[in-house]
């Protein structure tokens, strides 16, 4: 019997998330196709010329928009930014620093902080339990 192994493919959109860029961004031959992960890893691996300047400029996908502003996707919609932006935009939002922008980044500081305390206190926990088998 041999065995033989399927290529697993994605769909271009899965690519562009994995990626960190936005699909409408991408060449059309990237848009239209599959990718293997081998050509994903490759990717990864040795960006070409069109996803170096994507990741560089933009646009970008609002997770990266949203990492990039130091606040959540849900915060960004909150703040009206529902398109991808552009790096030089994202620059602008910072110098401007309105409002919303501001209570967003308090706002996912003390999400933040609130998880590492209850990382913190569930590490205790697991701790007391182990001490209390031996």
């Amino acid at each position: 019997m041999t065995s033989h192994q399927n290529t697993q493919t994605m769909k271009p959109a899965t690519a562009a998330k994995k990626l960190g860029v936005y699909l409408e961004a991408t060449p059309a031959e990237f848009q239209e196709g599959v990718v293997s992960r081998s050509e994903l890893s490759a990717l990864q691996a040795d960006p070409p010329a069109w996803l170096q300047e994507l990741r560089r400029n933009g646009p970008h996908p609002r997770p990266v928009v949203a990492a990039k502003l130091g606040v959540s996707i849900a915060g960004l919609a909150r703040g009206g930014v529902t398109e991808p932006l552009t790096t030089e935009q994202i620059e602008a939002l910072k110098q401007e620093s309105p409002e919303w922008l501001e209570k967003e980044r308090a706002t996912q500081a003390e999400v933040r902080k609130e998880a590492v305390r209850i990382k913190e206190k569930n590490a205790e926990r697991a701790e007391k339990a182990r001490g209390q088998e031996s």
